[in-house]
């Protein structure tokens, strides 16, 4: 069975941890576990999808900048029976940050959302009293990274309001609360097939609401509780049951798991923080083929 593992043309910038690099020697493990695996970039024109039995989605890191060119490449895929992990339907589901608007309306915990539409040039004001807050991000619906991702604060709004135009000009937009507990942490929930295998904890720096390193935020492991990750495994159950992998991540808000995002298409997977990790990665892939 031969698979493409997919990645993208840029840079990979998280660094090794524990003697380990996500991004350079996970190709090499599966290697050496047996699987017939290779690195492939998902927009490389020369490619022969045909050939490929499986392809395994983990750094296509551009494709929100490329969207209409992903979406036709997984249409492509689709057609030539090529098996994509996690599915297609899952994929696509999870492409548009709007899916949070369906989790929150199945009665889940999710940090409260407004849904900016392209060329919206409505009240900024208006939604801080909306979310109930004095602080906002406005981000794209479809991003990655903290891609085109603003923070601002209610005595910013008037000033701020031409730019968040700008910016919707150019697509759809989420519009969140800025959580005082971002600075205690970002909860990352790690499942393979549907298993918990560990967790994580990504705190910004100083003054920061970017948790990823390269803005200077740190990564830490966590140990919740089984009913901490019950909780977290509920979303899954409910969105996302036959996935390969999936990032559950959210806030601790008084107490209470509040979901940020599903993360079921890219996310990084953090496996160098926990030891049996990359063998839990290699396993649940193993069950699937």
């Amino acid at each position: 069975m031969k698979i493409a593992y997919i990645t993208y043309s840029g840079v990979v910038k998280y660094s090794a941890a524990n003697g380990f690099s996500e991004h350079l020697d996970l190709v090499p493990y599966l290697r050496q576990k047996g699987l017939d695996i290779e690195q492939v970039i998902w927009d490389d024109p020369g490619v022969d999808w045909a050939k490929y039995d499986v392809a395994l989605l983990k750094t296509p890191w551009d494709y929100h900048r490329k969207i209409e060119a992903f979406k036709a490449w997984l249409d492509r895929l689709e057609s030539l029976g090529v098996r994509l992990l996690n599915d297609y339907a899952t994929v696509r589901w999870n492409l548009d940050k709007r899916y949070l608007a369906e989790v929150a309306a199945a009665g889940f915990d999710v940090i409260p959302s407004l849904f900016l539409d392209r060329g919206w040039k409505g009240d900024l004001a208006a939604l801080f009293d909306e979310l109930r807050t004095d602080n906002l991000i406005v981000k794209p619906c479809i991003s990655g990274g903290s891609k085109n991702t603003v923070a601002i604060s209610l005595a910013e709004a008037s000033a701020a309001r031409d730019g968040i135009v700008d910016l919707v000009n150019q697509g759809d937009y989420i519009v969140q609360p800025l959580m005082k507990e971002v600075q205690e942490g970002e909860w990352s929930h790690i499942f393979f097939n549907g298993v918990h295998s560990h967790t994580i904890l990504k705190k910004p720096s100083a003054g920061d609401f970017r948790v990823q390193q390269i803005y200077g935020g740190t990564i830490e492991p966590l140990f919740p509780t089984s009913s901490e990750i019950l909780h977290a495994a509920s979303y899954l159950e409910r969105f996302a049951k036959d996935t390969l992998y999936a990032r559950v991540d959210g806030l601790m808000v008084n107490g209470k798991f509040m979901l940020m995002e599903l993360e079921l298409i890219e996310p990084f997977l953090y496996l160098s923080y926990e030891e049996n990790a990359v063998e839990n990665y290699y396993r649940a892939l193993a069950e699937r083929l």
